[in-house]
C-alpha cells in the first residue's frame, strides 16, 4: 500500500463513519495527509485527521482516532493501528507490504506512477521564446501526458534549431500565441490554458552542455532561481563526481542495472521479499555523506557496509511517493519536484548498493534476492523519471 493509497483508505473510512452516522461532519477533507511518525510515533506512517475533524465534529480527538482505528483495522493491507498523543493515528502495514509495492514497480516498468487522472483534457501550453523556457515546457507536457492529458504546445516564436538538435524540444511546436493568458491549470474537462511559462531564463547558451546536462541544469533548478550556466559553473554539470547531482542519479541507475548483469552471472534473480536473513535491522555505521572512488558504488563514509533493511525504508517511503510526486509535478508544472525527488531516490539507494551481492565465498540468499529486486525498482524509478525529464539513464556509465 502506499502512502496515496493509505491517504485514500483513511478518507474511506472519515466518509463511512459519516455514512453510517458514527461521525457528524459538514464538510470532509479532500485528502488525509500520511507521513512517517514523528517522535512518540509508531508503525509506518501516522496522520493527524482525527485532530482536524475533532472540533467540527465535536468529540474528543482521541475518541474520534479510537473510531476510526477500529475502522481501519478491517482494512486489508493494515495490521496495526495504534492511537499516540493528543490523537495522532499511528498505522502500521502488514509484513509484504514493501515487497508488494517493489513487485508493482516491477510490474509497471518505466510507467510506475502514471495515471489517467487526466484523461480526456487538453492542456494549452505556452512558452516565451527562451530555450530554458521551452524546454520547461517539454518537461510539462511530458509528465501530463503521463497523466493521461493532451498538451497542445505553443511559443512566441519557432524554437530555434539548436533548441530541436540539441536540446531535444519538439520541432512541431505552434509560433501561434495561447489561447489566452488565464491561470487555469486545466483540471477540469475540456481545454484548459496556463499562464505562460517564463522561468528565469539561463545566463548563457545550455547547448555546449550537450542534451543531457543542458536539460539538467535548466529543470533541476525551480522556474523562479537561476539557473548554473556559463564560465566555470556549466563544468559542474558535466563532472563525474557526487558533487554532481545528474552525475549521482545516473551513476546510481547504471549501478542498478550493472548488479543485475553480476547477479545473473552468480546465477540468481530479483526476487521481492524481507531484506534481512535475520529478525532486527541490519545496521550502518557510516552515516557521513556518499564518497565514490571511481570504481565502486557511492557509499556512505565509515568502514562498515551497509546491509540496512532500517536504510531501505527510507528508500522504501520514496518510492512509494513517487505516484505523488509526479501528481505535484504536473499540477504545478514544476519539473523541478521531480528532479529533486531523483536525487533523493539516488542517494537513498546508494547505501544498499554494496549489500545487494554477496561476498567472498557467501551464498546467494533470500535476502540477497530481495535487495537486488528492490534496487532494480529503484533503478527503474529512476530511468522513468529521467524520461520525463527528457534525459537518457545509460546502463553503463
Amino acid at each position: 500500500m502506499t502512502p496515496v493509497e493509505l491517504s485514500r483508505t483513511v478518507l474511506h473510512a472519515v466518509r463511512r463513519a459519516v455514512d453510517e452516522g458514527e461521525l457528524a461532519v459538514a464538510v470532509l477533507p479532500e485528502r488525509v495527509v500520511v507521513a512517517p511518525p514523528g517522535p512518540g510515533g509508531c508503525g509506518d506512517y501516522a496522520t493527524n485527521v482525527a485532530l482536524q475533524l475533532a472540533r467540527p465534529a465535536g468529540q474528543p480527538a482521541p475518541a474520534l482516532a479510537e473510531l476510526l482505528r477500529t475502522r481501519l483495522l478491517r482494512t486489508d493491507g493494515i495490521s496495526d493501528v495504534v492511537v499516540t498523543g493528543p490523537g495522532f493515528l499511528n498505522i502500521s502495514l502488514d509484513g509484504d507490504a514493501d515487497g508488494r509495492l517493489v513487485r508493482d514497480i516491477l510490474r509497471a516498468g518505466l510507467r510506475y506512477g502514471h495515471s489517467d487522472t487526466l484523461a480526456g483534457q487538453t492542456v494549452e501550453l505556452h512558452a516565451a521564446h527562451d530555450a530554458r523556457a521551452v524546454v520547461l515546457m517539454d518537461a510539462v507536457a511530458r509528465v501530463l501526458r503521463s497523466r493521461g492529458a493532451r498538451p497542445r504546445l505553443t511559443c512566441a516564436g519557432p524554437p530555434e534549431d539548436a533548441w530541436v538538435r540539441i536540446l531535444g524540444v519538439p520541432s512541431d511546436i505552434s509560433s501561434d500565441s495561447p489561447a489566452g493568458t488565464g491561470t487555469g491549470t486545466g483540471t477540469g474537462t475540456g481545454t484548459g490554458t496556463d499562464a505562460p511559462l517564463r522561468p528565469v531564463p539561463a545566463p548563457a547558451d545550455p547547448t555546449p552542455l550537450g542534451r543531457d546536462a543542458a536539460r539538467w541544469a535548466l529543470l533541476h533548478p525551480a522556474p523562479h532561481d537561476r539557473p548554473h550556466i556559463g564560465d566555470s559553473q556549466s563544468e559542474q554539470h558535466l563532472a563525474q563526481r557526487e558533487t554532481n547531482p545528474l552525475f549521482r542519479v545516473r551513476y546510481a541507475h547504471a549501478r542498478t542495472r550493472a548488479l543485475l548483469r553480476n547477479a545473473a552471472d552468480l546465477g540468481f534473480t530479483p526476487e521481492p521479499g524481507p531484506l534481512t536473513s535475520e529478525p532486527g535491522p541490519l545496521t550502518s555505521e557510516g552515516d557521513g555523506p556518499l564518497t565514490f572512488d571511481g570504481d565502486g558504488p557511492l557509499t556512505p563514509e565509515g568502514d562498515s557496509p551497509v546491509t540496512a533493511d532500517g536504510d531501505a525504508q527510507g528508500l522504501i517511503q520514496l518510492l512509494a511517493d513517487h505516484p505523488r510526486v509526479l501528481a505535484a509535478t504536473a499540477a504545478h508544472r514544476a519539473p523541478d519536484r521531480l528532479a529533486r525527488h531523483l536525487v533523493a531516490v539516488a542517494d537513498a539507494l546508494a547505501p544498499l548498493l554494496p549489500s545487494v551481492l554477496p561476498l567472498g565465498d557467501e551464498k546467494p540468499s533470500a535476502a540477497h534476492r530481495a535487495r537486488l529486486a528492490l534496487a532494480e525498482a529503484a533503478g527503474t524509478v529512476l530511468a522513468g523519471g529521467l524520461s520525463l525529464l527528457g534525459i537518457d539513464a545509460p546502463e553503463h556509465l
